[in-house]
């Protein structure tokens, strides 16, 4: 056999790879995007769920044009509240659920928290029950006491609502005058 006839023979028997149709690409990016679609869909039916069963929470009070001068200031983010004492219980009714940007502030009226792109609220001071640092919040994990958790009363719930500061060097401070607030008004009863 010389060596034209045994490349010959060779090339016969190799085959080259099976291509892929069009059709079968296109029907698996399309099943893969109809899943995609239905976790997310099932998703937003969820929080809309939850929503509803707290939809007994009562309105959040709307903040008062005069709340006083500032005791404490805080801009960071606002990470969501959830059920005090049950970290992962978050609460989606009434906008506490929607994580932003937010503006803090305590004075001695209470606690007013601006929040662009979501709905602004205010904890009167007779509802601040505390605060405290903390690692975790629904949704959200950071170091040991890199979390401020401001907990207050709204109607019969008791409320822990997180906020990260961007300085969290400021949050034993923050803790400070919430108790130091607390510890006033209780000694003016």
């Amino acid at each position: 056999m010389n060596a034209s006839m045994y490349d010959v023979l060779l090339a016969a028997e190799k085959h080259s790879q099976k291509t892929t149709h069009l059709g079968e690409r296109l029907l698996w990016v399309l099943v893969l995007v109809a899943l995609v679609a239905a976790v997310y869909w099932l998703m937003w039916r969820a929080w809309r769920k939850r929503a509803a069963r707290q939809s007994d929470l009562p309105e959040l009070p709307a903040i008062p044009e005069r709340t006083g001068p500032p005791l404490a200031e805080l801009t960071g983010r606002y990470l969501g509240s959830t059920t005090a004492g049950d970290w992962l219980d978050r609460i989606a009714a009434r906008g506490l659920g929607t994580r932003s940007l937010a503006e803090v502030e305590l004075s001695e009226a209470g606690l007013a928290v601006h929040r662009p792109g979501a709905a602004d609220f205010f904890v009167p001071a007779a509802a601040l029950r505390g605060a405290r640092l903390d690692k975790g919040i629904a949704g959200k994990v950071v170091p040991e006491g890199g979390l401020l958790v401001v907990t207050w009363q709204h109607g019969d719930r008791t409320i822990d609502s997180g906020f990260r500061s961007e300085h969290p060097a400021d949050h034993p401070a923050w803790v400070e005058a919430i108790e130091n607030l607390n510890t006033a008004r209780e000694g003016a009863r």
